[in-house]
């Protein structure tokens, strides 16, 4: 098994990384070529053109390791996502921030709740054990989410960082991806995805139920993280000034305390990335979190995160869309996705004094979904929430979105637009 691990390693990481240099030369981030990858390598292509590749090289035994290492990078790049997370975006562009991220998220949730009145019948979307909201809130949410950290990496690239679009952007993106994040906790408890909790005697006591342990385990965390939490940790920020960066003895604290995050949110329903997200807010800022970012990042993002793209793309199946009634779903959920996200934010952005170029450029970035989305539909059906006709259509519309974002940005907003936004101070520079 050992040997069948290393050769599934030694094809993932060339895959991903050739398609995505590939991306890069046609002006794509390279984490969509990385999507595309997965893909490539699961049943969709590799599978049809090599059937054996399931039993010579991703065999079960080693896609069961293939699963642990797909999350824990997740639950990694969840931790460094938090740590990126800036509240300070929030101050100087809070009401339009907010208008707009409301937009991005109400519409997406009233279409996810019209679409699940229809899907719900078509064989392979749901689980036919979930109720309506239940379904209407994870398409809401997944149609709501919004690819923050590629959003984030677009505006600092070009240099957009102090300007009104990226301030905005940044802010938007930020509190819908945490409002997303909540309703998936939501759906994830009243799915049952945690075990009742019984108090006293056998033969006596109380049952808490699964939803009550799973919604109150995670807020107690989310608060005590947050507060107490907070103040414990700042004394790593400190440490990191005086010795000026992260030891190797801080480090492996850090990783216990991200596991110990993760192991929680995990046993209590809701998920291990859930851990790892609120955990890195909480962390402390300055040198602490830029040298633990530089240590942790290089791991996760080109060795692990690999393995959660690979693991996506051996769930996704395409040819389930040869299906007349699948291709109609995704095509209508596509549709659905651009129009709740993309013209949504716009709208908002309009009602909110932005020019149209800035409005339509902020619809632009919210609308992609990137790795997000991809987190979100593999939590769905490691829950059973979802059944592989949704999950491969939805992966579908995460690539499509990503693939839209940089080329349709430079088009409505532009080289010349960004040179005159652009601070003072970058100007000079």
């Amino acid at each position: 098994m050992a040997a069948s691990f290393f050769l599934q390693m030694a094809i993932i990481l060339l895959a991903c990384r050739l398609v995505g240099l590939l991306a890069k030369k046609v002006g794509q981030p390279q984490v969509v070529g990385e999507m595309i990858a997965g893909v490539l390598l699961g049943p969709s292509l590799l599978g049809v053109l090599w059937p054996a590749s399931k039993t010579e090289i991703f065999t079960q035994d080693t896609r069961r390791i293939l699963e642990a290492g797909a999350q824990l990078g997740v639950g990694l790049y969840m931790f460094l996502v938090g740590l990126e997370f800036n509240i300070g975006h929030f101050k100087s562009r809070a009401r339009s921030a907010a208008c707009v991220s409301i937009a991005g998220m109400v519409v997406p949730f009233i279409l996810g709740s019209l679409l699940v009145l229809w899907l719900q019948h078509v064989t392979g979307i749901f689980s036919p054990k979930i109720e309506y909201y239940q379904g209407a809130l994870f398409l809401g949410a997944s149609i709501a989410i919004t690819a923050f950290p590629m959003l984030a990496r677009i505006i600092s690239e070009r240099g957009l960082s102090g300007t009104s679009l990226g301030t905005l952007a940044l802010a938007a993106g930020a509190i819908d991806d945490a409002a997303a994040w909540c309703v998936l906790a939501v759906v994830l408890a009243t799915f049952g995805a945690s075990q009742p909790l019984h108090l006293g005697p056998a033969n006596g006591g109380i049952t808490i139920g699964a939803e009550v342990v799973a919604i109150g385990g995670a807020v107690l965390y989310g608060v005590l993280a947050l507060t107490i939490g907070r103040k414990l940790l700042a004394g790593f920020g400190r440490r990191a000034e005086r010795e000026g960066g992260v030891s190797q003895a801080m480090m492996a604290v850090v990783l216990a305390l991200f596991c110990f995050a993760a192991w929680y949110t995990d046993i209590i329903g809701v998920h291990a990335v859930f851990g790892g997200f609120i955990l890195g807010i909480a962390m402390p800022r300055g040198l602490f979190a830029d040298d633990l970012r530089k240590k942790i990042e290089p791991f996760a993002v080109v060795f692990l995160l690999p393995m959660f793209f690979t693991f996506s793309g051996l769930n996704t199946k395409l040819s389930v869309l040869l299906q007349p009634a699948v291709l109609v779903a995704g095509v209508v959920i596509l549709l659905a996705s651009i129009a709740g996200k993309g013209v949504a934010c716009w709208a908002a952005a309009r009602l909110n004094g932005e020019d149209n170029r800035t409005a339509m450029a902020v619809g632009t970035l919210m609308n992609a979904r990137g790795l997000m989305e991809l987190i979100i539909i593999n939590i769905g059906l490691q829950k059973g929430v979802i059944g592989e006709a949704l999950f491969s259509i939805l992966v579908v519309m995460a690539i499509v979105t990503t693939l839209m974002a940089t080329p349709v940005f430079e088009l409505v907003y532009g080289r010349k637009q960004r040179s005159l936004d652009l601070p003072a101070e970058a100007e000079g520079a």
